[in-house]
C-alpha cells in the first residue's frame, strides 16, 4: 500500500470544484452578511465579539487533539492583545493559544513562510520545542490507541524529507491566492499540510489556523469564524473525511465534507453576532431597572454564549453565582421574568430559566 505522497502526482490533488460551489455561494453571502452585521456594532461590542468568536476557536482546536483549555484564561489572553483590561491570570497553554491565535488574526496578509510555522508552533507548545520541523529517524505514524492491536492510519513522509515537502507547500500556499474557490484552497491547505505532518506535535491545530488563514486572504480580511467548533461537532466525520486521503489524490469527500463545515460554521458566526447585538438590546433595556445581582446572573448567562447553561438557569445556579439567599434569588428571578428579561419553565425544584431574545 502506497500512501498519497509516495504516488505519482504528489501532491496534485483531485477534486472537483462545480460540487461545492452552491456551498461556496452560500459561504460569501454569509461573509458578506457578516460584515454589514458588524458595522452595526461599536468599537467595544466588536471586539467583543472577536474575543469571544478567537476564544471559542481556541478551545476547539485545542479540544479536538484532546487538549482542554480554560475558557476564562484564554479570553483573559486575547483580550490583553486587543489593548483590553482583564483581570484572570493566563495559564502558558492559554497564553500559548491566545498568541497563536492573535498572530494568524493580525498577520493573515502576511507571505506563509518556514519561520512563521516555526513561531506558530513554539506557540502552541508554550515555547517548549525547538525551532524546526521534526528530525527523528522513526516513521511518522498516526496508530490506533490499542496497545494490544495496534493499526497504522497513516505514514507522513519521512523527517528527511519533511523540509522539502513544507518547501513546495509554502510555495503553492503563497501562490494559490488568487484561486478562485475560497473554499477548495482552504481545504486543499488543511489536507496538505496534514499529510506531511511537519512536526512531532501540534499539526492539527496549525493546520486549522492555516484554514483561517486562506480563508481571510480570500476574503482580504481577518475571518472571525470559529470553523473548529464545526469541526469538532462532527470529530468522527472529520477524522473519516480526511482519512479518506490517506492512500489517494481524490479528495473530493474532504473536500465537500469542509465546505459543509465552513457553511455551518459562517451561519453560527453570524448567529453569534445576532446573539451579541440582542445582548446589548435587552441590557440596555434593563438600565436602571435591575439590581447588581440580577445583572450579574444575566451576565454571567450571556456568557455561556447562544446554548446558555445546559438545562437551563436553576434557583441554586443563580445562588452560586449571586451569593444571595434562597429567598432573595427567588424573589429575583420572578422580577427577570415579569420584566420579560427571563422566561421559566417547570415549577418549584425543576423550575429553569432562560434567557428571553429574539
Amino acid at each position: 500500500m502506497k500512501w498519497n505522497w509516495q504516488l505519482q502526482g504528489w501532491p496534485k490533488f483531485k477534486f472537483d470544484s462545480k460540487a461545492v460551489a452552491s456551498l461556496e455561494k452560500k459561504f460569501l453571502q454569509s461573509s458578506g452578511g457578516r460584515a454589514a452585521l458588524l458595522k452595526h456594532l461599536g468599537q467595544d461590542k466588536q471586539e467583543q465579539f472577536v474575543v469571544e468568536v478567537l476564544c471559542a476557536e481556541g478551545l476547539k482546536s485545542s479540544e479536538i487533539e484532546g487538549e482542554i483549555l480554560q475558557r476564562e484564561s484564554l479570553q483573559s489572553s486575547i483580550r490583553r492583545h486587543l489593548g483590553l483590561a482583564t483581570e484572570k491570570k493566563v495559564q502558558p497553554k492559554e497564553e500559548g493559544m491566545g498568541n497563536l491565535l492573535w498572530n494568524m488574526y493580525t498577520t493573515y496578509d502576511q507571505e506563509l513562510t518556514h519561520e512563521m510555522l516555526f513561531e506558530w508552533h513554539k506557540m502552541v507548545m508554550q515555547g517548549k520545542s525547538d525551532i524546526a520541523y521534526r528530525t527523528h529517524a522513526e516513521p511518522m505514524q498516526i496508530v490506533s490507541g490499542r496497545y494490544d492491536h495496534s493499526q497504522v492510519y497513516f505514514e507522513a513522509p519521512p523527517s528527511k524529507d519533511v523540509y522539502k515537502e513544507m518547501t513546495a507547500f509554502i510555495q503553492w500556499f503563497n501562490a494559490s491566492r488568487s484561486d478562485e474557490s475560497i473554499l477548495t484552497r482552504a481545504a486543499i491547505a488543511h489536507v496538505y499540510f496534514e499529510s506531511i505532518h511537519p512536526f512531532e506535535d501540534g499539526n492539527g491545530r496549525i493546520g486549522r489556523a492555516l484554514i483561517e488563514k486562506a480563508l481571510s486572504q480570500h476574503l482580504k480580511g481577518p475571518m472571525v469564524i470559529a470553523i473548529s467548533r464545526g469541526i469538532a461537532e462532527r470529530r468522527k466525520e472529520y477524522y473519516e473525511a480526511l482519512a479518506s486521503c490517506n492512500t489517494s489524490l481524490d479528495i473530493q469527500k474532504w473536500v465537500e465534507f469542509f465546505a459543509e463545515v465552513a457553511v455551518q460554521s459562517q451561519e453560527e458566526t453570524l448567529s453569534e453576532i445576532h446573539f451579541l447585538m440582542a445582548k446589548s438590546k435587552l441590557m440596555y433595556q434593563l438600565k436602571d431597572k435591575i439590581n447588581p445581582r440580577q445583572e450579574k446572573a444575566l451576565l454571567r448567562m450571556f456568557a455561556e454564549g447562544i446554548k446558555g447553561f445546559t438545562g437551563g438557569l436553576s434557583a441554586e445556579n443563580y445562588i452560586k453565582i449571586t451569593k444571595a439567599s434562597r429567598a432573595t434569588a427567588t424573589r429575583d428571578l420572578n422580577d427577570l421574568v415579569a420584566m420579560g428579561a427571563l422566561y421559566k419553565t417547570g415549577e418549584l425544584k425543576h423550575a429553569r430559566y432562560w434567557l428571553n431574545y429574539d
